[in-house]
């Protein structure tokens, strides 16, 4: 049985994708802490931040960056709040990166992540804007 990012990566879970490229696929949280919460993760099945090749170190990283910058522009986000789990609180086997659209007041408070769903409808325009502000930084 496989993980879920690793059934996204050859297409047999649907995700909003926001990037893909050959070494990193970014896609919206079903469960976003809020809405455009993105997951970062290396194409390549790594389990945890600890294995992760030092060459997908920067690929990785880099990702996270300009998804951060694209919460800003596509959102009207204030900050992200980046974060990685390895093994603890880790929820799937397979190392991502969230990146959290964040804006003063949000009621976010300490490691307790509440959770929100989309409207029918609301992830795809979520996805959208976000890959438009991704595109834009080309």
């Amino acid at each position: 049985m496989s993980d879920v990012v690793c059934q996204v990566v050859r297409g047999e879970t649907e995700a909003e994708v926001v990037h893909r490229d050959a070494d990193v696929v970014a896609f919206l949280d079903h469960r976003p802490v809020f809405k455009g919460h993105v997951l970062v993760c290396p194409v390549a099945h790594v389990d945890t931040l600890l294995e992760l090749p030092e060459g997908l170190m920067v690929p990785l990283l880099t990702v996270a960056q300009r998804v951060a910058r694209a919460l800003g522009d596509a959102l009207g986000a204030q900050g992200t709040f980046v974060a990685n789990n390895n093994v603890v609180s880790q929820s799937v086997p397979h190392l991502h990166v969230h990146v959290v659209p964040r804006t003063r007041g949000d009621g976010l408070r300490g490691f307790f992540w509440p959770r929100v769903r989309y409207a029918d409808g609301e992830q795809a325009a979520y996805g959208r804007l976000i890959r438009e502000a991704l595109d834009q930084q080309r």
